[in-house]
Formats: C-alpha cells, structure tokens, sequence
C-alpha cells in the first residue's frame, strides 16, 4: 500500500511532475530523475521499492538503464513508451522488467500496475527449494538453472516462466494465468507474449536437448512435465 518510494526516471518533465502528484496523492514517497545516467545512479542505491522507468532518455536510454540496474538488483520495474509494438514490449520484458505501459496512459492504470507489482513483491515467496523435472533442475536459492548438470542460460524474464512453470509441474496453464502470474497484473488484450517466450524456452532446453518437457494444451495453455 502507500508509504513506499518510488522512482521516476522520465524525461518529458511535465509528465514526471504529474506522475508524482498523483503518486503523492496516494501516499507514497517520489523522486524524479530526468535522465538515464543520474537515474541510474539513484536507482542503484537501493531505496526505491520501484522505478518508473521511460524508454527514450538522454545521457542512456531507459532499456540500457534497464539491463544495467538488473545486474545487480529485482526492484520491480514499469517500462513507460510511446510505442505499442509486442517486439519493444518483449525487450523490455526480456532485459527484465516487471510491466509495459504504452504512452498515453490512464493513470488509473498504471496506479492499478504499480499496485500489483508492489503486492507482488511483498508476495514473493523466499522459496529456496530444488525444483526437478526430469533431468531439468531450477533451483531458486541459485536462480539457476541446469539440465542434465549442464547450465541453461536464460534471461531474467525467462527464468521466471520457467520456474513458475516448474513449481506448476504437470499442472495445465492458461497463457491468462501466466500473465497475470509471470508479468505480475491482469493482462488485458494480445496473449502473444507468452507464445514468444515459450519458444525461446524450447529452443534452450526441448530443442537443444532433443526432449519433450514444455508440452502445448491446445486451446488452454502450457504444461510442463516429463514423460
């Protein structure tokens, strides 16, 4: 609920100031950046609860202020853009942010996202447990992946599909639930997102193994189990 910090790199000033008034109005605690390396640099000092992130920075644009912050921190992330394309949409997810928000916005919505991903943070399970199916290991302590001892390489976003998909083991999932699950809020509209990073599953682990973990559930969803 209200109290957090939030962080607001944006460099339109107008619309950070009104971002923050109304993130004020609700009881949380602001700070603006107007550009990617002074963004940065506050980001990493590990105050804020979340960043409000833009994508079109001067200095360093906001999907390189993105992947850098990743590398050595999980506060959840909103990606602010003037474009609607699912390909931008993917890389700021890839990279590893936590949401997407296409300019303009109601900021009803994105009251509703920062919410969520909040909730989602407080709600985030220390669950240290080694997860296996099949030769597949995930193990949430390393946030790590192996199979068959072998290191699978996978993007933050990709991780935590698959990790959840591997708690879910031998359970049928709705592209829905992963949304609202792995991208943390109720997706509304184009599911496409999850079809795209189900493939870049396959291609690291079913393809490249010669297995069959990540099964299609045609019309519903996902399932991963070993047969």
């Amino acid at each position: 609920m209200a109290g957090e910090k939030i962080l607001i790199i944006e460099d339109e000033v107008k619309i950070a100031r009104f971002i923050e008034l109304e993130l004020q109005y609700e009881g949380y605690a602001v700070e603006r950046q107007h550009d990617g390396r002074g963004g940065l640099e506050r980001a990493l000092s590990g105050e804020f609860d979340l960043v409000i992130l833009d994508v079109m920075l001067p200095s360093l644009n906001g999907m390189e202020v993105l992947r850098r912050f990743r590398q050595s921190s999980e506060t959840p992330v909103i990606m602010l853009t003037a474009k609607d394309e699912v390909t931008d949409k993917v890389m700021g997810l890839d990279i590893g942010a936590d949401d997407y928000i296409t300019k303009p916005f109601a900021i009803e919505e994105l009251l509703a996202r920062i919410r969520t991903a909040l909730k989602r943070k407080k709600a985030s399970p220390h669950n240290t447990a080694l997860i296996t199916v099949g030769d597949l290991q995930v193990n949430p302590d390393q946030h790590s992946v192996n199979f068959r001892n072998e290191p699978v390489e996978l993007t933050k976003k990709e991780y935590d599909l698959l990790k959840y998909m591997a708690e879910n083991r031998n359970v049928v999932l709705t592209r829905e639930k992963i949304l609202e699950t792995v991208w943390g809020y109720d997706y509304y509209g184009d599911t496409n997102v999850v079809d795209v990073y189900i493939r870049y599953l396959r291609s690291k682990i079913d393809d490249r193994y010669n297995v069959k973990l990540i099964h299609t559930v045609r019309g519903v969803g996902y399932i991963l189990k070993h047969e």
